[in-house]
């Protein structure tokens, strides 16, 4: 045997099954069918269900035959329906701009330098945490005409007040209190979000400002807002489709009333198609949601191009 001889390592012949599962496309696609199969089931067919129950007049106990557009121009004349338009975009509006006002204003607080700042961040996340069905019938009893414990201090502690308060008796008191669980709910969220943002902001850009005179209120509008802008965008989106979409808090503080005052769309559909056993019509609100969400969405998407000139590029 010659010494010199090399010895070479010959790769055994792949098979064609094996060439088939080292393909990259296919092991992408094998990879994600576990999830695209979830989303399949538990998203695409409910929503595909829905779109298809709304052109139908189904109720419970009768399967349902076609009718077209019929229960969408039924809601376009119900004073009901046109109302809980109406509030729901006033209380998306309203409890988001709260929720924003007074998370950034936590978030600011949070990234200076404060004593026991990882206890207060643990408290802060509390309502969050907090079930939201759990935190509706915490506010129930806050709210109770009776049982208060709101009514008690103004009344009885402070004496400010004769008579407790009715929180939840006529509309605009429990549309307003609705409003407040709500902002009180969704602080968190806002917050430690905002929160992670400002810790990416290079301190030495403040610094540079300082050095050149900027006032705190220069230095929020030149350095910190235009920064923070990619993430307040996507905040943005959240807190509108959590608010927009919410249903537990409202059903089980007000369920609705009093005298569908305080129907969100989401809990007037529900209350149309289950209790009321029309699903036709309830689908139909439901459906008539998704525009709404949509463009929440869109502004979401546009709202981040701005992060290419944040870079010093330019928008697609």
């Amino acid at each position: 045997m010659d010494a010199t001889a090399s010895w070479t390592y010959q790769r055994p012949t792949q098979t064609a099954l094996g060439r088939f599962f080292d393909n990259r496309a296919v092991l992408v696609f094998f990879c994600m069918l576990p999830a695209a199969g979830l989303l399949l089931i538990f998203l695409t067919y409910p929503l595909g269900l829905g779109f298809w129950l709304a052109f139908t007049d189904t109720q419970i106990g009768r399967s349902g035959e076609w009718v077209g557009l019929e229960n969408f121009q039924s809601i376009l004349h119900d004073r009901v329906f046109l109302n809980t338009v109406w509030w729901t975009t006033f209380y998306t509006v309203v409890a988001t701009v709260g929720k924003f006002a007074l998370g950034l204003w936590l978030a600011l607080l949070l990234n200076e330098n404060l004593p026991f700042k990882s206890l207060l961040r643990a408290i802060i996340l509390l309502p969050f945490i907090v079930p939201t069905v759990l935190s509706a019938i915490a506010f129930w009893f806050l709210y109770d005409p009776q049982f208060s414990i709101i009514s008690y201090l103004l009344v009885d502690v402070l004496h400010w007040r004769d008579t407790y308060i009715d929180f939840l008796g006529n509309p605009w008191s429990a549309r307003w209190s609705l409003i407040a669980a709500n902002i009180w709910r969704g602080i968190p969220f806002v917050a430690i979000t905002l929160l992670a943002g400002l810790q990416t902001i290079s301190p030495s850009l403040y610094e540079a400002a300082l050095l050149d005179g900027a006032s705190s209120w220069q230095r929020f509008r030149r350095i910190t807002v235009p920064l923070l802008m990619p993430i307040l965008a996507v905040v943005l989106t959240f807190s509108v489709l959590f608010t927009f979409t919410d249903f537990q808090l409202v059903y089980a503080i007000t369920r609705g009333g009093p005298i569908d005052s305080t129907h969100l769309m989401a809990t007037l559909a529900f209350q149309r198609a289950i209790p009321g056993g029309q699903i036709g019509e309830g689908s139909a609100i439901a459906v008539a949601m998704i525009p709404f969400l949509i463009f929440a969405t869109l502004f979401s998407y546009f709202a981040l191009a701005r992060r290419k000139w944040q870079q010093g590029e330019g928008n697609d």
